[in-house]
């Protein structure tokens, strides 16, 4: 597969974190939009090898512990090598935007979040307290470089045609939409219908991360790639736990199609 999306170089940066959650939901990202002088994977204050350290500091009661844990490659290979976004402007108009509709089990979510530089480290034992930003499902309100409050199954990859769509509206075609699905939640009946108009349109500005545990109520003929490929979707299956493997799937190009990489995991028990 080809890795060359023809994409301008976007980056994290991590300095200043207690300034990042400061400036959330201000004009910041506004004043600061050319993100075009960092690349994905500049040095962050921690890494790959931190992230399980960072998740066993999330002592609340996390209800979904399977979900919690199969995104986190696929996360990380996204923040560290991917997404053009940084946390010193995690408002920037021209950033790539990443949805979580997976939004019930949300502790991989937020270790990548800390070790990017989005939150304070300092924030991860306060996850599920009453009084903690971290919720059991994230809230775009209150943790920066969030973009959606999820965790209602079905909703995440309808509002990522609409974020692509207006992106698409104003001109910000460099801007690419990324939502992470579960392979369950492909059963519900509205993110049937954003697939087929995502696909009968072209929005290819639009990447789908479905996380396949095999626990869709029925499943697909072919795999659950094959449902994206008929409605006309640039769709690969690799492994979920292989850095290299989803890296390539992320990169491939895919002019005028939207794309979809199915990320397979254990299966849930």
């Amino acid at each position: 597969m080809t890795t060359d999306t023809g994409a301008r170089p976007y980056g994290h940066g991590s300095e200043h974190v207690g300034e990042h959650a400061s400036r959330h939901g201000s004009d910041y990202g506004t004043e600061h939009a050319d993100l075009r002088d960092y690349e994905p994977g500049q040095p962050g204050s921690h890494g790959y090898d931190d992230l399980r350290h960072l998740m066993s500091l999330m002592t609340g009661d996390e209800k979904h512990s399977p979900a919690a844990t199969s995104t986190l490659d696929a996360l990380w290979v996204l923040y560290d090598q991917v997404l053009r976004v940084s946390a010193d402007r995690p408002e920037a108009p021209e950033r790539d935007r990443f949805l979580l509709s997976k939004g019930h089990g949300p502790m991989a979510y937020y270790a990548v979040l800390a070790a990017r530089g989005f939150i304070p480290v300092g924030w991860l034992a306060g996850f599920g307290g009453y009084d903690s930003a971290l919720g059991l499902h994230p809230d775009r309100t209150l943790v920066p470089g969030v973009e959606i409050g999820s965790g209602s199954l079905g909703h995440g990859l309808p509002l990522a045609v609409g974020t692509a769509l207006g992106l698409r509206a104003q001109g910000l075609t460099g801007s690419r939409v990324w939502v992470m699905v579960g392979d369950g939640e492909m059963d519900e009946g509205s993110n049937h219908e954003a697939v087929q108009f995502a696909g009968a349109i072209g929005l290819d500005q639009l990447n789908v991360v479905a996380v396949d545990n095999q626990s869709a109520t029925y499943g697909w003929p072919g795999g659950l790639a094959s449902r994206f490929a008929a409605e006309g979707w640039s769709a690969v299956t690799v492994d979920g736990h292989d850095h290299a493997a989803l890296y390539e799937a992320f990169t491939t190009a895919h002019p005028g199609r939207p794309h979809a990489v199915v990320a397979r995991v254990d299966a849930k028990s």
